[in-house]
């Protein structure tokens, strides 16, 4: 589907990012479409899962989050199931928002 965005799917996709509260009425206004088209547009990338969902954005220093702490982890990949195990565990901890894979001395 990525390869079949066009230029007014990409917009809606930049405008939805810098705001997603956005009426559809002002949406179709910045892309220069009718609303029902509009809407017709973001429904197919909400349905193709090209937009996945809609969340707030909070501030973490407004919140008292003021430390941000990367840990690199290594697995025991000859360990049974090692992957899908720590990928559980680190789904139970709510603290963890980001989890990469990654190249060098360390996996994640």
């Amino acid at each position: 589907m990525a390869d079949k965005l066009d230029r007014i799917d990409l917009k809606i996709l930049k405008i939805l990012q810098e705001n997603s509260k956005i009426t559809n009425l002002d949406l179709s206004k910045k892309i220069g479409l009718s609303p029902a088209p509009t809407l017709e547009r973001v429904k197919k990338l909400e349905s193709t899962e090209i937009i996945q969902s809609y969340h707030a954005n909070v501030n973490p220093q407004a919140m008292g989050l003021n430390v941000k702490t990367f840990v690199l982890v290594s697995l025991a990949w000859q360990k049974e199931n090692a992957l899908s195990n720590f990928l559980e565990k680190i789904g139970t901890i709510d603290e963890i928002v980001e989890c990469y894979i990654i190249t060098g001395e360390a996996d994640f």
